[in-house]
């Protein structure tokens, strides 16, 4: 069976596209579908499917729903901690993390945030859980004891967050402040705090080895990069509106940024200070939440129904140029 990529044609130069549409994946859900997480070993996708209150499970290789599981109040984070087969829900309505079992999906344990329990991340060095939620803070959980362990107060509600293997730094988006708090998770303190040139910061990746950080911004939808031994920006560059979720793919040097405004915009490394966009890919209104999932080479997109457009999720493969 031949395979078929489709090219970018510009005058006298011949390019692949650096993504691949591998397969669409049906959905019977309504409303906005938020973050996901997967399992890579087992192939599974999670999508919390906020205005469905469900959480989907996801068979990448069958491209099928192996189960919907019902029972939550607006899920918007997961994160599934293969360490422990554990999966973890956080919901927006009543602020409380659900902690399910990865094989029987049934819940273990759940913890109360009080509100608006959002992005989920995992400190595999520590092995404690961070939630953000609320009007501005972030909660931790330790996840071999269950208990929970600390927590930070930050300047309005956090969106994405992402924590420094190489350090015990966390970069927290803050929107409402516009700045990025950087958080010491050894004292729970807020050790400074960094200004964005645009508004609305909500997603964020890390480049660790060049001291990278991306900030996908809405108002003006750009890319911002921080310097993240300073906090300076160093570069800048045009994508897609209304984007929720952005992606740094250390191998291949790219950045993949999804946004509502129904595109996924590709931007090439070229060294830690450049930056140029070598695509735009379509995909779907509001099709703004995504994953990378490095191990599997593929980006996973999430659309909802709307009209007469299909609630699916969009399986793409990752390909060299």
């Amino acid at each position: 069976m031949k395979r078929h990529c489709l090219v970018l044609l510009i005058p006298g130069v011949l390019f692949a596209q650096p993504l691949r549409l591998e397969k669409t994946i049906s959905l019977n859900v309504e409303g906005r579908i938020d973050h996901m997480s997967a399992d890579a070993k087992g192939n599974r996708l999670f999508m919390a499917a906020l205005g469905n209150n469900t959480v989907e499970v996801i068979d990448l290789v069958a491209g099928k729903v192996l189960r919907s599981i019902k029972g939550f109040q607006e899920p918007q984070g997961a994160y599934y901690w293969a360490g422990g087969d554990r999966l973890y829900i956080a919901n927006a309505k009543t602020g409380k993390v659900n902690v399910l079992d990865g094989k029987t999906y049934s819940e273990v344990r759940s913890y109360d945030f009080n509100s608006d329990a959002d992005n989920v991340r995992f400190d595999s060095s520590t092995k404690e859980i961070y939630v953000g939620y609320g009007d501005g803070a972030l909660g931790v959980v330790n996840a071999e004891l269950g208990s929970r362990v600390g927590e930070t107060m930050l300047d309005g509600h956090p969106e994405s967050f992402q924590l420094e293997a190489s350090s015990p730094r966390i970069f927290v988006n803050v929107p409402t402040a516009g700045h990025v708090s950087v958080v010491d998770r050894r004292t729970r303190t807020v050790t400074a705090k960094w200004p964005v040139s645009a508004k609305s910061n909500f997603p964020m990746a890390l480049d660790e080895a060049n001291h990278r950080m991306f900030i996908g911004c809405r108002k003006p939808p750009k890319l911002i990069v921080l310097d993240t031994n300073s906090g300076k920006e160093v570069a800048a560059a045009d994508i897609v509106g209304d984007t929720d979720d952005l992606f740094y793919d250390a191998s291949l040097k790219r950045i993949y940024v999804s946004g509502g405004a129904g595109a996924i915009t590709v931007i090439e490394q070229k060294d830690a200070d450049h930056y140029a966009q070598i695509a735009s890919i379509p995909t779907a209104p509001r099709a703004r939440t995504s994953l990378f999932i490095p191990d599997l080479k593929r980006l996973c997109v999430a659309v909802p129904h709307q009209g007469k457009q299909a609630a699916q999720v969009l399986v793409f493969a990752t390909e060299e140029r």
